[in-house]
């Protein structure tokens, strides 16, 4: 009877009806409801069997533990009023100045980037922002509240732990801490200043109203400041990891574990507490777009795009680059880039490519988001953020801004990228 839907169309319009679900989130249902019942519903149809479907599942092992970890620590310090702490810190060194807190507030969004991963900075940091812009006056709060949304794609290839996207592209052949910084380091410098200068001159006359000075700071508490510790300690053991090219999930599971068992010790909160407030749909959502990811393998499109992208390496390879930059930088906007760095993730391996693709291609995930709302999980979750603050952002407000923040940083990033490899 399903004889007529073992075809690869079958196949990829529920791919595409899965994906289009998480990006528009119809009836406001979660996302990872739209790809879970995608999932199933391959399996159901027997358009993928149940072992292919559990292999998609499994080889997504490494980015659960990891976005587990993450979420823990995130949790941990958002109820201990760590990122608070530190928003508040930023808005009484601006001392009145709307621009130094523009600053300010930028920086500690590409330090909570660099070391906890792209997710924290637009969830987590959002609502402290947005208590900090609150608390200063200021009249409007949205350019501070863009930073945590653009920071959190710009920053995010620094280190192999800035963005899980950044597992999925390598996978196993992840490089060594000490080989992905002198790669890395001028590109992500690049995609930062350029990101910086471009929301500043796009924000400058919201950057002229006035601002309180009277700041008041809030007493961090044992519990926070161990979350403080914590957290360091998390991007020391996952420096390490790198740099001995060890796959980052279990450090980082079990760094946020740790930390929990260590905080809970001096905190109120209980582990109840910790564990109902953690965003546990990511984990079906992820799992789900690794089932897909792997429908498309089955049905050769994976393999399509790999013969076209060694076909432009025959023709150069710094062309193969600057189309495989772009290109995932444009159709992270279409498709989401976690379930675009999934399928870019097997293209190249299949592939074969040299580096300073790879590299590309990673930019391109890693940057392309910031055009729009729909590019990255990330954004998604600061608009869900956002709206919890009474604060609205149209695609099309967000579109317009994107076109003039994003290309720049893309450019600059992709050309030192291929300069350096």
């Amino acid at each position: 009877m399903l004889a007529g839907l073992h075809t690869p169309l079958a196949a990829w319009t529920i791919v595409g009806l899965g994906t289009a679900g998480v990006i528009m989130r119809p009836f406001e249902w979660p996302e990872f409801v739209w790809a879970g019942a995608a999932a199933i519903l391959l399996v159901v149809l027997g358009l993928l069997s149940p072992e292919q479907a559990w292999k998609g599942i499994s080889d997504g092992t490494d980015v659960y533990m990891f976005l587990v970890g993450m979420m823990l620590l995130s949790e941990l310090a958002r109820q201990e009023g760590l990122f608070d702490w530190m928003a508040a810190r930023a808005a009484r060194m601006a001392k009145g100045s709307a621009t130094k807190l523009f600053t300010l507030v930028f920086a500690v969004g590409t330090i909570i980037t660099v070391f906890l991963s792209n997710d924290a900075a637009a969830v987590v940091l959002t609502p402290a922002v947005a208590a900090v812009a609150k608390t200063a006056k200021a009249k409007d709060p949205l350019p501070y509240l863009f930073i945590c949304a653009f920071i959190a794609n710009a920053a995010s290839f620094v280190l192999p732990i800035s963005n899980p996207a950044n597992l999925v592209i390598y996978g196993s052949q992840m490089p060594p801490l000490l080989q992905w910084l002198p790669r890395f380091a001028i590109p992500s410098l690049l995609s930062i200043l350029a990101t910086y200068a471009a929301l500043r001159w796009t924000q400058r006359s919201a950057l002229q109203q006035e601002i309180s000075a009277d700041i008041e700071q809030p007493e961090l508490s044992a519990a926070g400041k161990l979350a403080a510790a914590g957290i360091v300690g998390t991007a020391i053991v996952l420096l390490l990891s790198s740099a001995f090219d060890l796959q980052l999930g279990l450090p980082t599971l079990l760094a946020g574990v740790a930390t929990a068992v260590l905080v809970l010790t001096k905190s109120e909160s209980s582990v109840k507490d910790v564990l109902k407030n953690v965003s546990w749909g990511v984990i079906p959502l992820v799992a789900g777009l690794f089932v897909l990811v792997e429908a498309l393998q089955v049905t050769g499109v994976v393999q399509l795009l790999a013969t076209e992208l060694q076909a432009l390496l025959h023709q150069s390879v710094t062309l193969a680059a600057w189309v495989s930059g772009v290109g995932l930088a444009v159709g992270s906007n279409l498709v989401n880039n976690l379930p675009a760095g999934l399928v870019a993730g097997r293209v190249v391996e299949l592939a074969k490519v040299p580096d300073a693709v790879r590299s590309a291609v990673l930019i391109g995930v890693d940057i392309g988001p910031n055009l729009s709302v729909t590019g990255s999980l990330a954004t998604i979750l600061w608009l869900t953020a956002l709206r919890r603050e009474g604060q609205q952002v149209g695609a099309w407000t967000f579109l317009k801004l994107g076109a003039v923040v994003m290309p720049p940083a893309l450019i600059l990033a992709l050309a030192a990228v291929i300069f350096i490899n």
